[in-house]
């Protein structure tokens, strides 16, 4: 059939936007997955809601995927959008794809059934399915409805999980397990464990949402990816909302870094959803993923994790100094706030390729304490990133720790092995433990009978390695100086214990 006869079906009202109308197929295919390619054979009519469609970006990579797939020609219809984007005319254009304005009031179903007069039960089942997950969205349907109506209609079980673990909706054995397996398979989707797992979206896998279906679908992928599909463009929608959300706490924290009058800030607080004196804690992240090229940035991947994290509770703003959230306490105190955040980056640190720094600042209430809170926080996830990775409070930054982690690293790596190297020469060359003896020591407060028992060795041994720790390095360890040296030497390089 010609695409020139199709539009001369009066009761289907149809347009050529671009193309050649004298293009043949021979089969009608519906689909709203963002790419397509693997389920076309070629000379299809691809008819598409555009429920993919975010920005002229994702108009370029779906023409591109029916382009290498021979596809005949694509009819877009208006019933989500309203239009057809102009970017995807222009993609059209520029691959001579034929493209066909369908009008809202004309189902994809009416216009297969005028168009082949003997449907397969395949398409028949593809179009009921989109007709009722339309109508769905179209009647503000959530997440966990979506889910279960297209779940059910696909004939799958199984359950959409973060990448730490929790589900989101559906239900799943052992989530923890399978949010490993989903971050560290070379590819997507896998098989783990009686479970199939799909990527929902092409985000980040750190900050992204798996399904898991149970069962083996690998070789019914097209029935997780429809599923797939259909979770993600509720979580497209959601994210929408998201968006305004963050520039509100974006704008809140401008303002109290630039010290502005109290009223705006408790205003600002007020608009973000929180009363003035709720107490609350600044929460301050990055995931760096070294050597990466392309992706989100440190401080946007960042934001995105501690979201998720914290079930989608609040928003991160990115800045130039990390992304930075503010979370309401309601009755949890900082440190649960903190384990919370463990319990997630742990799962987490499967990824070879990323690290994820957070820092926490106390409890505080009002909005004239942002300013301090935000600086507070800060400090604390950088030192989270001099330990490489994990969650840090403000309990633990008022300490030397804090001030090792402003020195460079190659300082703090000189400092160090100039005044360790001696002793570590000694140990290997003769089988002795001076290191070890002078951490306990330290430790100890300078105790000798203390060492000893922890040592398990004779006071005169401790007092013999002490003697010859202080002719090695020519030091003397009864005096303040020496001994905060040695012990900050120790903590850097780790060799305390």
């Amino acid at each position: 059939m010609r695409i020139s006869d199709l539009l001369a079906i009066d009761e289907l009202g149809l347009s050529l936007l671009t193309g050649d109308p004298a293009r043949e197929f021979g089969t009608v295919h519906i689909t709203d997955l963002p790419e397509p390619g693997r389920y076309l054979s070629g000379g299809e009519l691809v008819l598409s809601g555009l429920m993919w469609w975010r920005g002229p970006e994702d108009s370029a990579r779906f023409v591109a995927a029916l382009v290498d797939s021979g596809v005949a020609a694509l009819g877009a219809g208006q019933a989500w959008l309203g239009h057809v984007p102009a970017d995807l005319v222009t993609a059209c254009r520029a691959a001579g794809l034929p493209l066909v304005e369908v009008p809202t009031e004309v189902s994809f179903r009416t216009l297969a059934e005028l168009v082949v007069p003997r449907l397969s039960g395949d398409v028949r089942d593809a179009l009921g399915r989109h007709r009722r997950l339309v109508a769905a969205i179209a009647e503000g349907a959530d997440l966990r409805e979506l889910f279960e109506l297209t779940a059910a209609e696909l004939g799958v079980t199984g359950a959409v999980l973060s990448a730490s673990g929790e589900v989101i909706v559906g239900a799943a054995d052992d989530p923890v397990r399978l949010a490993k397996a989903y971050l560290t398979a070379p590819r997507l989707p896998a098989y783990a464990g009686n479970t199939t797992i799909f990527a929902v979206g092409r985000g980040h896998r750190a900050a992204g949402w798996a399904l898991a279906c149970d069962g083996d679908l690998i070789s019914r992928a097209d029935l997780g990816y429809e599923l797939a599909a259909c979770v993600g463009l509720e979580r497209s929608r959601m994210e929408e909302g998201r968006r305004v959300e963050r520039r509100l706490i974006e704008q809140l924290i401008v303002a109290a870094l630039a010290e502005a009058d109290v009223p705006e800030l408790n205003a600002g607080l007020r608009t973000c959803g929180m009363e003035g004196a709720e107490p609350y804690t600044i929460v301050n992240a990055t995931a760096s993923r070294p050597g990466a090229t392309r992706g989100p940035d440190p401080a946007t991947l960042g934001g995105r994790i501690v979201e998720e994290l914290l079930g989608r509770e609040v928003v991160a703003a990115a800045g130039a100094d990390g992304a930075v959230a503010v979370v309401p306490l309601r009755g949890r105190t900082t440190a649960e706030l903190a384990d919370r955040l463990r319990a997630g980056t742990e799962v987490l640190a499967v990824l070879p390729d990323t690290r994820v720094c957070v820092g926490l600042s106390g409890a505080l209430t009002g909005a004239a304490a942002i300013k301090g809170g935000v600086e507070e926080a800060g400090h604390a996830r950088r030192l989270a990133e001099s330990r490489a990775g994990g969650v840090v409070t403000s309990d633990e930054i008022y300490t030397h720790a804090l001030l090792l982690a402003t020195v460079p690293g190659d300082v703090r790596r000189s400092f160090a092995a100039r005044l360790l190297s001696p002793l570590l020469d000694y140990d290997r060359g003769h089988q002795s433990d001076l290191v070890r003896t002078l951490g306990v020591f330290l430790d100890c407060a300078g105790s000798w009978h203390a060492c000893a028992e922890q040592l398990h060795v004779h006071v005169n041994t401790v007092r013999y390695r002490i003697r010859r720790v202080e002719e090695l390095t020519g030091r003397n360890l009864s005096t303040m100086a020496d001994r905060v040296d040695f012990f900050l030497a120790l903590r850097d390089t780790g060799s305390s214990r």
